[in-house]
């Protein structure tokens, strides 16, 4: 079946770049020569575009025809800047709310994360350049086209990101069964950003330490943990729930 997110063939892949397409993965065959690779590699580095190395047998599977050794995967979104989104919510007056997600391979958990969000009126998903899920049909479609309203920025450095982003008033709160409070207990209102991570082994530790806190989903029962995506679902509708009692207060 074709894969219309995929683009293959030098020429092509350097035309989708300077075409503005949102590259998210690229792969460059080991050992690769010629021509139009000092063009190709100039783009890459213009653009900081996420890329990889691979043997020629990997090009092979994905691909049957003539690949000349480049292959890349297209997004179906724009990837907005992290500058722009924030300044945007604060223009609004509103509250600002970001999902990060820290190496969530899976399209499908991704897709039912920016669902989830945006049925809580998050602001925006962050993602890694590398590692992480491409945000492809099937990722929209899981999402029920969520990916397509609500903003995603693209980290080159999510720890740069998560500094920014802490700078600029946001409460950092890690999601992890590392956690020593349980999330109906910590407060969640104000400015936030959460970090759900991959689902083999939760949050990075090196964004836990960045973390202003890290909170805990309460298991009973003999399964250990949580889909990825149902937690996300439970934090964000319980920040919703907070910050309904807030302006109820009020």
């Amino acid at each position: 079946m074709k894969d219309n997110n995929l683009i293959y063939g030098i020429r092509p892949v350097i035309e989708a770049i300077k075409a503005g397409k949102e590259v998210d993965k690229l792969f460059l065959q080991t050992g690769l020569k010629g021509e139009l690779i000092p063009e190709l590699r100039q783009l890459i580095n213009e653009f900081k575009i996420p890329y990889q190395y691979v043997p020629p047998e990997k090009l092979n599977r994905m691909i049957r025809a003539n690949h000349q050794g480049v292959a890349c995967y297209i997004s179906e979104v724009a990837y907005q800047p992290i500058e722009a989104l924030l300044m945007s919510v604060y223009e609004k007056g509103e509250t600002p709310l970001f999902i990060i997600l820290d190496r969530i391979t899976d399209v499908r958990n991704m897709g039912a994360i920016a669902r989830s969000a945006a049925c809580a009126g998050a602001h925006g998903l962050i993602i890694p350049d590398r590692g992480g899920a491409p945000v492809n049909a099937d990722a929209v479609k899981t999402s029920a086209g969520a990916l397509n309203i609500i903003p995603v920025h693209k980290s080159h450095n999510l720890k740069t990101t998560i500094e920014y982003l802490k700078e600029s008033g946001l409460k950092i709160v890690s999601v992890s069964e590392k956690g020593k409070k349980n999330y109906y207990e910590s407060n969640l209102t104000g400015p936030i950003a959460l970090i759900m991570g991959s689902e083999e082994d939760g949050v990075s530790g090196e964004y836990i330490n960045r973390s202003d806190e890290v909170i805990m989903i309460p298991m009973q029962g003999e399964i250990a943990s949580l889909n990825v995506s149902v937690a996300a679902g439970i934090i964000l509708f319980d920040v919703v729930r907070q910050n309904k009692l807030i302006d109820s207060a009020l």
